[in-house]
């Protein structure tokens, strides 16, 4: 039998432990200079950051950056930012709201 998410044989499936080795996605806000609030967005990997980043400014209509493997978006959008995570195609149980 062969699995038909990896298609790997099923004694050879790595399809559970991949999704145990998922990064959580923290998402939260910080208070910054002159009492601005960052939302911020941590966890994710690779060159995809971009990409968010600018789906994720386009749809809440605000400004925004990437530094050090992370995304800080300008006001506080940490339920509205979680809501279109999920739209993106992060699981729900990947992100979570500190």
């Amino acid at each position: 039998m062969i699995c038909p998410i990896c298609g790997l044989p099923k004694e050879l499936c790595v399809c559970a432990e991949m999704v145990k080795e998922r990064p959580k996605i923290r998402v939260y806000s910080d208070r910054r200079k002159y009492g601005k609030v960052v939302t911020v967005i941590d966890g994710l990997r690779g060159e995809e950051i971009g990409r968010i980043a600018r789906e994720l400014k386009q749809k809440l209509a605000c400004g925004g950056t990437t530094k050090n493997d992370r995304i800080e978006l300008q006001g506080d959008h940490v339920q509205r930012v979680k809501k279109i995570l999920k739209e993106i195609g992060f699981a729900e149980d990947m992100i979570e709201i500190t």
